[in-house]
């Protein structure tokens, strides 16, 4: 097979590629997040290839890859194959301050897995460096999914967040035992020197013995890390190998799937005109065909509570009325109180059983700075302390806060911003529309689509007012009759 159809049978996935002599030889090692595009660039008789590449090129008699599921993990094969195989036209990346590396502590009692841009002589063992920060940090959070070292730098007296969302073992209060420990670290090792065949041989045999002793919770995570090494390797990305959903089951303590959810939001200004918005996501997609907007019936005043009680009644006393399918989530864009109204209309309504939630904005309380004689530094001087994102869950009287690198974080962040954008949107299409309704309404010649024209351009009726002839004139659709009759109507 020529080298041409070989890059067709190419899979279309992130991987690493492999480019070879006519001996077999490696001559190059590279990685892309679309294997078949980014080996077929280099053959296009257009190409524009460096010196040293497009004498490589000439030489290639071979090309074999190794897909993976997202390329921040091709990053971390990529380089372990180039230490590996030493290949001659890979230019050799310096361990100095300019790229990143992997660390892991293994001269610790219970090692870690941190990014570090300086090599110390301090007994841990360094990979890279690597040319992709961005990737690298990508690539560190799906290695903490597969193996879940501690990433803490003391170890605290026990568990944290991290381990209730399975990225943490718990040897801080014993959940693992130092042998255990020291097996997931080795299976880290191979992972990172490029043994994945070997590791996903010894995972097979572990899993088999696990089950063999009916020890089925062990066999359980082992079969869990081989899935995530293997064989969703072959698949297109989706939401479940990303790792955002399971995290979002273990915080919930759900069993069954999370493949949709709805998410609410409300807007208005002053109370009027008030809306509402649900958006609905399956398996951590929107489908926009789904989405829905309301118009707030039943709410006068600025009530947020009350105006998302009548959205979640609203919508599902509809569902249920039509026998159609219900989410597995609900989503609030609100603290505590939106929450526990939001609740409390599901149980009227008996749906109780679906899980809600709410996401808020919170401002983290900066550190108070001690002055002389115990006296603090008063509120406004003191820095900022920032926001966080507090997640509200039902019967937990304290919010969830998630680390800003939680997968879990970013979906619900993106789930509550959309819902936010189709609110808003909605709302100013309305706003728009009572525009047409004002003073510009009573002047002759001067229709729908002429009013919006001048506001649009002058932003305000009170400017169109003051606007001159030759100023209404550059307005365009305004013609010298149209203009008379707006400066004729405001002089009267």
């Amino acid at each position: 097979m020529d080298i041409k159809e070989k890059i067709k049978t190419l899979p279309d996935t992130p991987g690493v590629y492999l480019m070879k002599d006519g001996s077999g030889i490696v001559l190059y090692v590279g990685k892309s997040s679309s294997l078949r595009k980014r080996v077929s660039s280099y053959f296009r008789p257009s190409r524009r290839l460096q010196e040293r590449i497009e004498i490589m090129v000439d030489k290639v008699r071979d090309i074999s890859c190794i897909p993976t599921s997202t390329e921040a993990e091709a990053l971390i094969y990529e380089n372990s194959l180039i230490k590996q195989l030493a290949p001659k036209y890979n230019v050799a990346l310096r361990d100095d301050k300019s790229y990143p590396m992997l660390k892991l502590t293994i001269n610790e009692k219970y090692p870690r897995l941190f990014i570090s841009r300086q090599k110390k002589d301090d007994g841990s063992i360094y990979y890279g460096p690597y040319s992709d920060a961005t990737l690298l940090r990508q690539a560190l959070l799906g290695l903490r999914q597969v193996f879940s070292l501690r990433s803490c730098g003391k170890l605290p007296k026990s568990v944290c967040l991290y381990y209730h969302i399975g990225q943490c073992l718990g040897p801080c209060e014993g959940k693992i035992d130092d042998s255990g420990y020291g097996e997931i670290v080795s299976e880290l090792k191979m992972f990172l020197e490029g043994k994945r065949p070997e590791l996903l041989s010894l995972l097979s045999k572990k899993m088999a013995e696990a089950s063999r002793a009916e020890r089925f919770e062990e066999a359980a995570r082992i079969k869990i890390r081989l899935e995530a090494l293997g064989s969703i390797r072959e698949k297109a990305v989706d939401y479940a190998p990303s790792g955002e959903i399971e995290e979002l089951k273990n915080i919930l303590d759900v069993k069954g799937p999370l493949d949709v959810i709805e998410a609410f939001d409300v807007s208005n200004i002053m109370g009027k005109s008030a809306v509402g918005s649900m958006i609905y996501f399956y398996k951590g997609r929107p489908r926009k065909n789904e989405y829905r907007k309301f118009r707030i019936k039943t709410v006068d005043a600025i009530d947020d509570y009350s105006m998302m009680r009548e959205l979640v009644r609203r919508r599902y006393s509809r569902l249920l009325r039509e026998m159609k399918g219900l989410p597995d989530l609900i989503l609030i864009d609100g603290g505590k109180g939106h929450l526990s109204a939001v609740l409390d209309e599901l149980e009227k309504l008996g749906l109780s059983r679906i899980p809600a939630i709410g996401i808020a904005k919170q401002a983290r309380l900066p550190k108070r700075e001690a002055l002389a004689g115990g006296q603090v530094r008063p509120a406004e001087r003191r820095p900022s302390g920032g926001e966080s994102e507090h997640i509200y869950l039902k019967d937990r009287k304290e919010p969830v806060t998630l680390p800003k690198e939680s997968k879990t974080l970013h979906l619900l962040d993106r789930i509550r911003d959309e819902a936010h954008r189709f609110a808003i949107t909605y709302h100013k299409s309305l706003l728009s529309k009572k525009i047409e309704a004002s003073e510009l309404d009573a002047i002759s010649g001067i229709g729908s689509k002429r009013k919006r024209l001048l506001i649009n351009h002058f932003g305000s009726v009170d400017r169109i007012k003051a606007a001159s002839l030759d100023e209404l004139l550059q307005v365009k659709g305004i013609d010298e009759r149209s203009a008379r009759s707006v400066i004729g109507y405001f002089k009267r």
